[in-house]
């Protein structure tokens, strides 16, 4: 899962990309194409306006123009503001002739079309009054977020006095959000749109632990407890003095306004149900984030079957692997070995980050044979943080900046470790670290020569897509020699399947909480800690979990073609490159350059 914090919930490197056109010099583009030109143009004034609305969005980039600042979010102004820049911009977009524009900067037409298409759809009408008054739950909540952000080890550097400076800034921005979420979920509460309880109560539970921190002991305060040089000592006394007073007197006071208002006020009044089909507009919300996570027109009926016919499909070369190791019972007692058997858990909690320290270093050795770009960014291994591990994922990927001066971070998840297993491993690096998110994430960002809409944008079917194709890259990477560790591989694909059963089923055919937990220990080898988290998610996060399989499904399908009708041509270097040298590509597009390749790659 790429981690990542966004705060609208509804909407360095010069490499050679194949088949994308050097850049022009700007005279020379006007002279010989003003499509091309007025297109850049659009492209770059949207990014720039982009940013001054959405700051946090420069600062995940390492851009600290406007790092102390958070944006007007989640005001009316700030959503009037995103109306009518998607508005603006498909309105310029229209008036530029396509059939003037190069292959690949149709690409970049299509792309953006329809992302801002997308974006109005979700800040206007039903769908944004079913998500507007919904800004906090405990999987992409401003509260932790913030908390992260100011830690130090998040996207905000504490490197410079005027990093500190803006640190402080912030501050204050975080009152002004962490109010509004309060008053949009009052409004929420009026008009009777409204979380599951499920989610509040963990909501609840997260402000509480972060209350239950001392002013110096919590993550806000951590920045100070360690300074760079060239801070002096007196500038080092006065920022420990400040940033005392700020989370003393605004941060904890902010964070105890909201935890209040949940517990006394929302949780009485939020739903009893946990799926979108249960409350006020939420099916057709449903609709809206199923097209949106998947970039199809699949309707939760069609994936609910897909996510059937893998889970079978999965079963059965699971049930090759029992055989192999010798296993004697059903594939139920097999999960229940895996789950239980004392070899297949993590020793320590460091011994669970050298295990992935020691894949990594093998996997960087075999990368090169299927890819001829490499990202570079490095890419650090750390826990998931006290504050979230809790209800986090097993793993999440957390971008670097396109300089690489601040490594992409591949998180794993070591909250209640006796529950943890080993097998899944290597496919879980595979997915969060190399081939996975590090390289999708990185090289579409060091690529210059791509917009930069398409640089640090993307949609959850590729990102999510293409992560769960880098884990079946295993065998042909080197990794997967221990059955068990394929075995790993297949549950993890067994339960992106499960997901698109239980996602579906959560939120448009009544199936509830318990249900689902119990679909996923019956059909997988999750234990019940991970799958109580994961039934969590879905139910906070309806949509998002479904983007894994069907991206997937598609990027396998697409190498299946170009393998079989290139024959001799076929290179899997080029065609990973076809995939990934343009950014995050909405599944129809990316079908669409593939089937030019093969058509150029068949004429040549």
């Amino acid at each position: 899962m790429k981690y990542a914090f966004v705060a609208l919930a509804i909407a360095g490197l010069s490499v050679t990309v194949p088949g994308l056109a050097p850049a022009r010099a700007p005279a020379q583009a006007a002279q010989q194409n003003p499509a091309s030109t007025a297109l850049a143009a659009l492209f770059k004034k949207s990014d720039e306006d982009n940013l001054r609305r959405n700051p946090i969005n420069a600062l995940s980039r390492g851009d600290l123009l406007y790092a102390g600042e958070l944006g007007d979010y989640p005001s009316d102004a700030y959503y009037e503001a995103e109306r009518q820049a998607a508005r603006n911009e498909l309105a310029a977009l229209a008036r530029i002739d396509r059939k003037a524009l190069t292959p690949d900067e149709q690409i970049a037409y299509d792309v953006f079309k329809w992302q801002r298409e997308l974006d109005l759809e979700g800040l206007q009408g039903a769908i944004f009054e079913a998500t507007v008054v919904r800004p906090v739950d405990h999987f992409n909540g401003f509260h932790t977020f913030f908390a992260e952000l100011s830690s130090g080890e998040g996207y905000a550097p504490y490197k410079t006095l005027a990093d500190y400076e803006s640190g402080l800034k912030r501050f204050d921005g975080y009152v002004r959000v962490s109010d509004g979420n309060v008053a949009r979920m009052e409004q929420g509460l009026k008009a009777g749109i409204v979380q599951p309880k499920v989610v509040m109560a963990n909501v609840v539970e997260q402000l509480n632990a972060m209350l239950a921190d001392s002013v110096e002991g919590s993550a806000f305060y951590r920045p100070v407890t360690k300074f760079p040089e060239g801070i002096s000592a007196a500038d080092q006394a006065r920022l420990k003095a400040a940033y005392a007073q700020a989370i003393s007197s605004k941060v904890r006071p902010a964070l105890t306004r909201m935890r209040d208002f949940i517990r006394d006020r929302y949780l009485p009044a939020a739903r009893d149900s946990v799926g979108l089909q249960d409350m006020k507009g939420g099916p057709a919300l449903y609709r809206y984030l199923v097209r949106s996570n998947t970039t199809t027109d699949l309707t939760p009926a069609a994936i609910h079957q897909i996510g059937l016919d893998e889970v079978q499909r999965l079963h059965r070369e699971m049930e090759t692997v029992k055989e192999q190791v010798g296993f004697k019972g059903t594939l139920k007692q097999f999960f229940e070995h895996i789950r239980t058997d004392p070899k297949f858990k993590p020793a320590s909690r460091e011994a669970l980050q050298q295990g992935y320290v020691a894949i990594g270093k093998r996997l960087d050795a075999t990368l090169p044979k299927l890819f001829s770009t490499l990202p570079k960014a490095p890419l650090d291994i750390r826990p998931v943080p006290a504050l979230t591990e809790k209800g986090a994922a097993r793993g999440s990927y957390q971008q670097g900046t396109p300089d690489g001066s601040r490594p992409g971070v591949f998180f794993f998840n070591a909250y209640d470790l006796p529950s943890r297993t080993t097998p899944g491993m290597e496919t879980l690096y595979l997915h969060e670290g190399a081939p996975g998110h590090h390289f999708q994430i990185s090289l579409a960002q060091e690529n210059e020569r791509l917009p930069d809409f398409m640089r640090f944008g993307g949609n959850t079917a590729y990102v999510e897509g293409w992560g769960l194709y880098a884990e079946t890259l295993g065998r042909e990477l080197g990794v997967y020699t221990d059955p068990y560790q394929y075995f790993g591989y297949l549950d993890s694909q067994l339960f992106r399947a499960i997901r698109l059963v239980v996602d579906t089923g959560i939120h448009s055919k009544g199936w509830t909480r318990d249900q689902t937990i119990q679909y996923i220990l019956d059909n997988s080898s999750r234990g019940r800690s991970n799958a109580t988290a994961e039934t969590e998610r879905f139910i906070a996060i309806p949509g998002q979990a479904l983007a894994y399989k069907i991206g997937q499904l598609k990027i396998s399908q697409l190498r299946a073609k170009a393998e079989r009708e290139l024959g001799p041509k076929f290179d899997i270097r080029e065609f990973h490159a076809q995939v990934l040298m343009t950014g995050a590509l909405p599944l129809q597009i990316l079908e669409q350059k593939i089937d030019r390749w093969i058509a150029a790659k068949k004429a040549s």
